[in-house]
């Protein structure tokens, strides 16, 4: 079963950066990615490391992970270690590709004695990632969420960045499949233009109506939308409300037959309705 936790809007923060770091604990984004691999210099990455590290435990109630370098790295062993002594909410670990990386990954964590609260997101960024997608997602009960790498894959796949993002759609809908078949949450992809609001925006909707339980965020001016277009919205959660109450009422009667709005409902109905409702109070708890 899916853990319900808010992850609307997840924030990459350069590990690099102090200040960075600080601001994100003002910042209303779901979770935070303190990032070791793309925003930091090969030089700074020793300091990043003990930087992030110590800052895990800062942010409160927060979700905070590690993004860690990738497996074919210099950094990675010793950014897992480091990860695994600070106990984050996670582990982000990039261009994972195979159910043995996964397996690899887990045996570092338990080796750096990492809580048992200290769980795996896998990233997704490849051709073959793609197509082994369910069996990365099913690799282990501690990882929990697949992250798209959409700039990646599009650069492996010779693809070009367009509206719909139409060559990606094949990869995107591939591990939406591989995350729900195995209960693990999904996570779609950053946009690069934080100038097109409405692009962003637009493509938020599309990863929502997709069914992705929300999005990768590379500036502070992007959470607020995100947050906005992956929370049920006031007249989502009446329709819900009177979907259970409808249902719950002609059962007690012995009714077989349920109409909403004109709209025959059954189970499914009711099971999204329900969902969307505690979706909703998660978000008010947060």
């Amino acid at each position: 079963m899916t853990e319900l936790r808010p992850r609307r809007s997840v924030l990459y923060m350069p590990g690099a950066n102090e200040r960075a770091l600080e601001k994100a604990k003002t910042l209303p984004a779901d979770a935070l990615i303190l990032d070791l691999e793309d925003a930091v210099a090969p030089d700074a990455k020793e300091a990043a490391r003990e930087r992030v590290c110590a800052a895990v435990g800062t942010y409160g109630k927060r979700e905070v992970t590690i993004r860690v370098n990738g497996l074919d790295t210099e950094w990675h062993d010793a950014d897992l270690r480091a990860a695994a002594a600070a106990g984050p909410a996670a582990v982000v670990v990039p261009k994972v590709n195979s159910a043995a990386e996964v397996h690899n990954i887990e045996r570092a964590l338990e080796l750096g004695g990492a809580p048992e609260h200290t769980k795996i997101w896998a990233m997704v960024e490849t051709p073959i990632a793609m197509l082994h997608a369910a069996e990365i997602a099913g690799a282990s009960e501690r990882l929990t969420v697949l992250v798209m790498g959409t700039n990646d894959l599009a650069k492996e796949l010779h693809a070009e960045f367009v509206p719909g993002r139409g060559p990606l759609l094949g990869g995107l809908s591939l591990c939406l499949l591989a995350a729900r078949a195995t209960g693990k949450v999904i996570l779609d992809g950053v946009y690069n233009d934080v100038k097109d609001a409405a692009g962003f925006e637009a493509e938020c909707l599309q990863g929502r109506q997709y069914g992705f339980d929300g999005k990768t965020l590379i500036h502070p001016s992007q959470v607020e939308p995100c947050n906005r277009v992956f929370a049920p919205s006031e007249e989502e959660i009446d329709r819900s409300q009177r979907i259970i109450a409808a249902f719950e009422e002609a059962s007690a009667e012995g009714r077989g037959v349920v109409t909403v709005d004109g709209r025959m409902i059954e189970n499914l109905h009711v099971e999204n309705a329900r969902r969307v409702l505690a979706l909703a109070e998660a978000i008010g708890a947060k």
